[in-house]
């Protein structure tokens, strides 16, 4: 069990029972236990000072790559989006704290002369987020640019890791188990802004073009099989507009599943698993989820 916050320790915004549909961008899911949205980073380092280190912990940001179930999440989410928000600029590099959002980040590196980071336009999420999954759009990478980590550990201790100190691959990174991401150092380099800011205009567009960016959803739901495209194989098996309840599968992009008919989490895992199945029976191919799914289900 938590041991209580001290009223005048924690100065962050602390609810119980808060529904994450109204947090996550798939706009459905049960509720948490423990709902925190710490004032800085020195409140978030006290509040887990507090917690049992066996205490369930979920890192949330814009809420985007992510399905709670029906059931809720008994633990503590650490919501920081907006919360840590801290964003520096010394000559090239950049200090970025987790609650920001990516788009944020490709404008103002672009306004300040630096350039590298536009691929971040694209990214519908915070960067804690980015940085857990070494999320990626239009050939970019997250971390690509990283050069150095912060983290906190299970017991609110800071610690910085360089980049090579931390293992990473195409959409995962392996951290100590408990771990959170609360900002890195990018190194970006001086560049073209009117080039930059064109091509972050661009990428905008082709996202709009291509993408149900208009409903409910969370971003690609499978990641990219080698040589190969998560879209490419489901639209192949004709599940673009296939339905469970009130999920489907878009019919602008067969990688998105999209809420739009007051979808359960659990309509959404099981086309999300209807999906999986169809596509290794008729091509042969196992997609994996780049979706995290957490929670209980309902009773």
């Amino acid at each position: 069990m938590m041991v209580n916050p001290v009223p005048d320790l924690i100065r962050g915004d602390l609810r119980h029972h808060e529904s994450m549909s109204l947090h996550c961008s798939w706009r459905t899911g049960g509720a948490a236990r423990a709902y925190f949205i710490p004032a800085d980073l020195n409140d978030l380092s006290l509040y887990l000072k507090q917690l049992e280190t066996s205490e369930s912990r979920l890192w949330l940001g814009l809420g985007s790559n992510l399905l709670v179930r029906d059931g809720g999440f008994n633990g503590h989410v650490l919501a920081l989006f907006n919360a840590l928000n801290r964003f520096e600029i010394d000559a090239d590099r950049v200090y970025v704290e987790a609650g920001v959002a990516c788009a944020k980040v490709a404008r103002r590196a672009t306004q300040a002369g630096l350039v590298g980071a536009e691929f971040l336009a694209g990214i519908p999420g915070a960067m804690g987020g980015a940085l857990a999954m070494n999320a990626g759009a239009f050939g970019g990478e997250t971390w690509d640019l990283v050069a150095e980590l912060i983290v906190l550990d299970p017991a609110g201790e800071m610690h910085r890791l360089s980049q090579s100190e931390v293992q990473r691959s195409y959409r995962h990174v392996m951290l100590p188990k408990g771990y959170g991401i609360v900002g890195a150092e990018l190194q970006l380099t001086v560049g073209d802004v009117a080039e930059a800011q064109q091509r972050i205009k661009t990428l905008l567009a082709q996202r709009a073009a291509t993408q149900p960016t208009q409903t409910a959803n969370a971003g690609s739901v499978f990641k990219n099989p080698p040589e190969d495209h998560a879209a490419r194989l489901i639209e192949a098996c004709d599940l673009k507009g296939h339905r469970i309840g009130g999920a489907s599968v878009s019919s602008k992009h067969a990688n998105f599943i999209i809420n739009d008919n007051q979808a359960t989490a659990a309509d959404i895992e099981a086309l999300i698993l209807f999906v999986q199945q169809t596509v290794t029976a008729q091509q042969g191919i196992d997609l994996e989820p780049e979706v995290r799914i957490v929670g209980e289900r309902a009773p």
